[in-house]
């Protein structure tokens, strides 16, 4: 009798009994002991399964140097790809070896042997990386196009928090037909696995493309030719989950999805716009269960978090946020409020949207369709007894005004601004009207971000520079030990080489001689140029201390920001 999975794990002293006993029961039963074990910690995947492939006398591959024959891929059962994980990789005198991740499961290898006629030779590897090679080279929603329905029912993975209804039409039907159903949970499961920020469906001549936005950049995945059939539902499906129109397909529409995945909500803002080849959805993803408003982490450095969080604490006032869309402005107002709330003080909010709802903080979302705008709300807010107010962006003269009279009458009030720089927030108010001595008296200072990609701890590697690959603006002086580190690109990091985002901040406090600038509508060149001389560090110049700390490239820094040096060459620009 052969062992069971986990026993072989605790024989080899790799978890305890009383682990096994645990994992058997979250489990249900020991077949799958051994994949509890994994998912709760108690030992990795690939140390497991080279001690269960090593008692039963199988060879453990890794399927990242593997070479892999995909012609295989046309005669081998496909059912067999999907629900019991097994993936041919090539012949070999006669034989065909397979990948699978449970050795000691012989009902699917005898299955393929007798689909293909072929001795098999098993190996073991993990299942990430079979799954990996999955979609590479079946496309993501794969399974989903041949019609099979895996053991393991991803349906039950996305529940959707709202209910929806159909119009009775035939294209509604196809929509909800379970394998169009699947499909598209797939596509979404994946987004979020992979960490996306957005999901882009897009309608081209040959068909449709699916693109992840992941870490500010956008990734083209690997769909099967065979998705196109299903185009037409996909994109009625979507529709129907945030309750628009699938029969208006020649106006721009905007809605929302709230769904729990993975036992995380998640919401999920939808915008579809008519293109010439078909309608084109963006999917903006909020994964509420993965934010977290700290900020302390967010990347500032010592100095900057120290000054900005006197700044937060002032009694009244504006602090605004500025950047371009995409650059994290939420996340530090949203960070800033979570660090002064308290018992003692009432916050409240007007936003568009609501990204993330926030414990002990009021949310106001708003709708200028009713009337209910920024500066509508804003002027409801300042009846309602707040001591800090958060205007979810400054786009008008009236809304800027409001915010004017708010910081006057005694209030905290926190806002964003689309500009480069932080100097530019004060020429802005000025330019849509406000009178620049109140700009003067009320901002009290401004903080100018963006988000550079972290890189992956587990594969970045250290170089030696040349002075004639970086740019004249680097800062030599400060580079202690005359290394840089460079993205590499390993499992951890799916192969791209960083793992997630930090902030790089340009923080300019309003002293008296840049209210006096300010009053006097002098350019926003002069007031950074006062600023830099009372000691402000620029966004490069951060960005710049980032990469000399291994924490990220000169290749993003490169990408992010832009060098201080052109902007001083060209006095005259605002």
């Amino acid at each position: 009798m052969i062992m069971e999975a986990g026993d072989i794990l605790v024989r080899r002293g790799l978890i305890t009994a009383d682990q096994l006993e645990r994992a058997r029961i979250s489990a249900g039963n020991v077949s799958s002991s051994l994949e509890q074990a994994i998912q709760q910690g108690m030992v990795k995947e690939e140390e497991a399964l080279r001690a269960v492939a090593d008692e039963v006398g199988l060879d453990f591959i890794d399927l990242r140097t593997a070479d892999v024959d995909l012609s295989l891929l046309q005669t081998f059962p496909q059912k067999l790809i999907y629900r019991h994980a097994l993936f041919p990789l090539k012949r070999q005198n006669g034989s065909l070896i397979v990948a699978t991740a449970d050795p000691l499961d012989l009902y699917p290898i005898d299955e393929a042997s007798a689909a293909t006629g072929l001795s098999i030779i098993p190996v073991v590897a993990e299942r990430i990386e079979i799954a990996k090679l999955v979609k590479k080279h079946l496309g993501v929603g794969s399974e989903t196009v041949e019609g099979l329905l895996a053991a393991r029912a991803e349906d039950e993975e996305v529940e959707l928090l709202e209910q929806i209804e159909g119009d009775g039409s035939e294209l509604s039907e196809q929509a909800q037909e379970a394998s169009v159903v699947r499909l598209v949970n797939e596509i979404l499961v994946e987004a979020i696995d992979s960490r996306a920020s957005d999901v882009h469906l897009e309608s081209q001549s040959f068909g449709l493309v699916i693109r992840y936005r992941i870490d500010g950049i956008l990734h083209t995945q690997p769909v099967p030719p065979e998705i196109n059939r299903f185009q037409a539902a996909i994109i009625s499906r979507l529709k129907i989950m945030a309750r628009l129109n699938i029969a208006e397909k020649r106006l721009p529409q905007d809605g929302r999805i709230k769904l729990r995945v993975h036992g995380r909500e998640i919401d999920i803002r939808l915008s579809v716009i008519p293109m010439i080849h078909g309608e084109s959805l963006v999917m903006r993803i909020l994964d509420k269960g993965a934010m977290k408003f700290d900020l302390r982490n967010l990347g500032m450095d010592e100095q900057v978090y120290r000054v900005y969080k006197e700044l937060i604490q002032l009694p009244h006032g504006i602090v605004l946020v500025t950047g371009p869309t995409g650059s994290g402005k939420t996340t530090t107002l949203y960070s800033s409020l979570m660090e002064i709330k308290g018992d003692d003080n009432k916050i409240i909010t007007t936003e568009d949207p609501v990204e993330y709802q926030l414990d002990g903080i009021n949310q106001i979302q708003v709708h200028p369709k009713i009337g209910l705008t920024f500066a509508a709300s804003l002027r409801s807010i300042l009846r309602h007894d707040p001591d800090i107010v958060l205007v979810g962006e400054i786009r008008d003269l009236e809304t800027a005004e409001n915010a004017i009279q708010a910081s006057l009458t005694g209030h905290l009030v926190f806002s964003t601004l689309h500009t480069n720089d932080a100097a530019g927030a004060y020429t802005r108010m000025i330019d849509m009207g406000i009178e620049p001595f109140l700009v003067a008296s009320t901002v009290e200072g401004v903080m100018a971000q963006r988000l550079l990609r972290r890189l992956c701890k587990e594969c970045k590697e250290p170089y030696t520079p040349d002075a004639n690959d970086l740019p004249a603006d680097f800062p030599w002086e400060l580079l202690d030990g005359g290394k840089l580190y460079r993205a590499k690109g390993c499992r951890a990091c799916r192969g791209v080489g960083y793992t997630g985002r930090m902030g790089i901040y340009e923080l300019m406090l309003t002293n008296e001689e840049i209210r006096e600038l300010a009053h006097e509508r002098v350019s926003s060149f002069a007031i950074k140029q006062l600023a830099l001389k009372a000691g402000m560090r620029t966004l490069r110049d951060d960005a710049w201390s980032k990469a000399m700390a291994g924490s990220t490239t000169v290749d993003e820094v490169l990408r992010v920001t832009k060098s201080d040096r052109l902007n001083a060459a060209m006095p005259g620009q605002k």
